[in-house]
């Protein structure tokens, strides 16, 4: 007798840690996040010599982390595809798909961190990969601009081509991110010095 597995065995991982982050029952959405995209093949980009596609994943995500934790935000620039199909699963305001990286900071990024006195900085984060799929647990924290604390738990599952990611689907409890962007306003714009 064979045993059957998942053919994504990877969702059923991001499904723990959904559990793990929120403390609650899994949504639907998991199922979302599967892809039935082949798996790339090495580039020069990613590959380091003697390392597997999966090991090379692991290492571009975590130093990409490990730099923003450290003060240097360049995750979106250096690990993202410019095509990238970025979606906050979910059922709230915010929760959508964004297709490509300049719409997804322009549209999701920047009216959030906007309303922010610095940054959201990861201040822990696991990562586990397979093949071309990352997986990233993390905690972020920072102050929004009214000077409460925002603290949330994310959980990304990203596919990545060529050392960059093409897809991602983001997981995160929703209503502490929708409430900045209801309670915040945007700082009003300024043109030539005048506000």
């Amino acid at each position: 007798m064979t045993t059957a597995f998942p053919r994504r065995p990877w969702a059923c991982l991001a499904g723990a840690l959904a559990l793990a982050a929120t403390g609650g029952p899994a949504s639907a959405a998991f199922a979302h996040a599967a892809t039935t995209a082949p798996p790339p093949a090495a580039s020069s980009r990613s590959a380091a010599p003697g390392a597997s596609i999966t090991e090379n994943n692991r290492r571009l995500v975590t130093a990409a982390f490990d730099r923003w934790a450290a003060g240097r935000g360049d995750f979106f620039e250096t690990v993202l595809s410019p095509d990238v199909v970025w979606t906050i699963e979910g059922s709230g305001p915010s929760a959508g798909t964004f297709r490509g990286r300049d719409h997804f900071v322009a549209q999701a990024v920047t009216p959030f961190s906007a309303r922010l006195i610095a940054p959201v900085r990861p201040l822990s984060h696991r990562v586990w990969a397979d093949g071309d799929h990352v997986i990233v647990n993390w905690v972020g924290e920072t102050t929004a601009a009214d000077g409460a604390s925002y603290r949330n738990t994310y959980a990304w599952i990203l596919r990545l081509e060529n050392g960059r990611a093409v897809e991602v689907n983001a997981f995160l409890d929703l209503a502490p991110y929708d409430d900045i962007l209801r309670r915040v306003p945007l700082p009003a714009p300024v043109d030539g010095g005048r506000p």
